[in-house]
């Protein structure tokens, strides 16, 4: 059985969010407005009408720079997929469930390999730490996500 590569990582989130799937939905779309409501979401740089540049810095002291290039949009399944090359490669994944009078239910989901020099040499005693800075990122994400949502969806 082959071993598991110490770069890759597999995450899952799930949201529960006080907001109709349409406004979580129109929000997550708009990728360049993530630095806005997220803290660790230091910059967006649309490229074109499909991609950009992302940088992102959480609680470690290093910084992650990825091109993302749109591989789906479905407004009407609240779908939207992106793949990444540069320090991560690999995809992302947000899909917005309806749970009737709760609100929605954001799933996040992404498989990466870490491709940035210095995560990939200390990934072994650095994975722990990897991993904390992430699900850091995502209950720092999901908070400004709240608050952006209570101000008020784009176009909502």
């Amino acid at each position: 059985m082959p071993r598991r590569s110490l770069h890759r990582y597999r995450f899952r989130d799930a949201w529960s969010l006080p907001a109709s799937p349409d406004a979580v939905y129109a929000v997550l779309e708009a990728a360049e407005e993530y630095p806005d409501w997220w803290p660790q979401v230091r910059r967006v740089d649309p490229v074109d009408d499909t991609g950009g540049t992302a940088r992102f810095r959480s609680f470690l002291p290093y910084d992650l720079t990825v091109t993302a290039r749109e591989t789906r949009r479905d407004p009407v399944a609240r779908v939207l997929e992106i793949a990444m090359t540069g320090d991560l490669e690999g995809w992302a994944r947000w899909t917005v469930l309806d749970r009737g009078p709760a609100g929605s239910l954001a799933r996040f989901e992404q498989e990466v390999e870490v491709r940035k020099p210095l995560m990939r040499r200390f990934a072994l005693p650095g994975r722990p730490f990897f991993l904390a800075n992430h699900a850091w990122m995502m209950r720092a994400g999901r908070r400004g996500l709240c608050a952006r949502l209570e101000r008020g969806a784009p176009g909502i």
